[in-house]
């Protein structure tokens, strides 16, 4: 199977948010690069909310270029054989944390927002930190830092916080 008919078939599947569901899956239907950065309508992405739901903390990057406070995420690469392994691999990438495990359930949310290089169909899962995860900061990030809960708001835009409250109902 590809990652595009995987990404189909994960928004299918998808229960919630079921307007920009369709959003995304029009886009794929339009668009047979839709998964690539190299597509300028726009393109799927993968992320990730790494949580330490035993420290009630979550782990943030602030992004180089975007000079916010997010989730890790990206985009989709060629070896990337599902969406699940894109938002883990972005995870580990831009966290430094091996073995992390992608909460089951699929997806947590999706979130459409405009970027320097084109809108960002996000994918959101939330991934677990195992016990005792030492982070390590990425090419990707300015800083990277545990946040407890209460406090994402202070730093993060309502995307985050939402990604928050949605994979707080999960745990």
């Amino acid at each position: 199977m590809s990652l595009y008919d995987d990404t189909v078939l994960v928004l299918k599947g998808y229960e919630d948010q079921p307007e920009l569901r369709q959003a995304y899956l029009d886009h794929l239907a339009v668009h047979a690069d839709g998964l690539w950065k190299s597509c300028g309508a726009g393109h799927i992405t993968a992320s990730a909310l790494v949580v330490d739901p035993e420290g009630g903390r979550v782990l943030l990057t602030l992004h180089r270029k975007m000079r916010m406070w997010l989730q890790m995420g990206g985009h989709c690469e060629p070896d990337d054989t599902t969406l699940m392994a894109a938002a883990l691999r972005e995870a580990t990438e831009e966290s430094g944390i091996e073995g992390l495990a992608l909460l089951p359930g699929g997806p947590v949310r999706l979130d459409r927002h405009h970027t320097p290089c084109a809108w960002h169909l996000d994918v959101q899962y939330a991934a677990l930190a195992p016990p005792g995860a030492v982070e390590a900061i990425s090419d990707e990030s300015l800083d990277l830092r545990w946040f407890p809960y209460d406090t994402v708001a202070e730093v993060a835009d309502d995307s985050v916080v939402h990604l928050l409250t949605a994979t707080r109902a999960r745990l």
